[in-house]
């Protein structure tokens, strides 16, 4: 039964959960997915993709290239994005479970990388594993959604061959791990190259390849990575890469 009530936490848990996994130009009261879950939450087409729109007036990322969204945040908008900005391991869980609960979305077609469990800090109980699988559905839609599902680096356009990379690594960070401003969207290769340190992001948004590898790295190093050296990647719709994220990567996971 569609209602006119207040919006309850867990619905817009769920308006929450679909705006960071939806590429802003998307939302619309005609797209697919926001018709299904706007059905399973009892809101309308057009009540789900209004307050999505309300939700990216909040989001700076959005509002700093000029675009508004709507203009009719609540306060318990206001107040959820303040508690999702501030603790993004725990909000992301909560946003994914209350979407999955709707069982108004497709499951993914492509699962998405679980760093190795033996990189949790000591003591953590493993019983997390299946709150961190569901934390990272979460982190790779939005961070698959804020970069249009192209490569930042290449713009290679193909889901299955697309991972989203953190830039601090998953276990030298916990409060980071589902913040999509600590995320990339890269080819498979390219996430790795960036995870051993083969090339970083300078402040500018400019690729920086190493040096040291460029020299050794054969014909397919230089085609498929050195030729980059000096590119901007391609900025995301929203969530961009957080410069002390990126600081940190320069300083402790480059390989100048």
């Amino acid at each position: 039964m569609i209602t006119r009530a207040n919006w309850t936490r867990e619905q817009l848990l769920v308006a929450f959960a679909l705006y960071c996994r939806m590429p802003f130009g998307k939302i619309s009261s005609r797209h697919p997915d926001i018709i299904r879950v706007a059905a399973a939450i009892g809101r309308t087409p057009a009540a789900l993709s209004m307050k999505m729109g309300n939700l990216a007036s909040l989001d700076p990322a959005i509002t700093s290239t000029g675009r508004s969204g709507l203009r009719a945040a609540s306060a318990n908008d206001r107040a959820m994005w303040d508690e999702m900005t501030s603790d993004w391991e725990r909000f992301a869980v909560e946003c994914e479970q209350a979407l999955l609960a709707t069982e108004a979305m497709p499951e993914p077609t492509v699962e998405p990388v679980i760093p190795d469990y033996d990189d949790l800090p000591i003591g953590e109980d493993r019983v997390v594993r299946a709150t961190t699988r569901i934390g990272q559905r979460f982190f790779r839609a939005a961070v698959m959604s804020a970069y249009n599902e192209q490569c930042c680096v290449t713009g290679l356009a193909v889901p299955t061959l697309l991972q989203a990379s953190h830039i601090v690594p998953w276990q030298h960070d916990s409060a980071n791990r589902t913040n999509p401003r600590n995320g990339l969207l890269l080819s498979v290769l390219h996430h790795k190259a960036f995870d051993v340190g083969l090339f970083t992001i300078r402040d500018d948004m400019t690729v920086h390849v190493s040096r040291e590898h460029t020299a050794v790295g054969g014909e397919f190093f230089t085609s498929a990575i050195g030729s980059y050296d000096g590119r901007p990647i391609q900025l995301p719709e929203k969530f961009a890469p957080h410069r002390d994220f990126l600081a940190y990567h320069r300083e402790y996971i480059f390989q100048g």
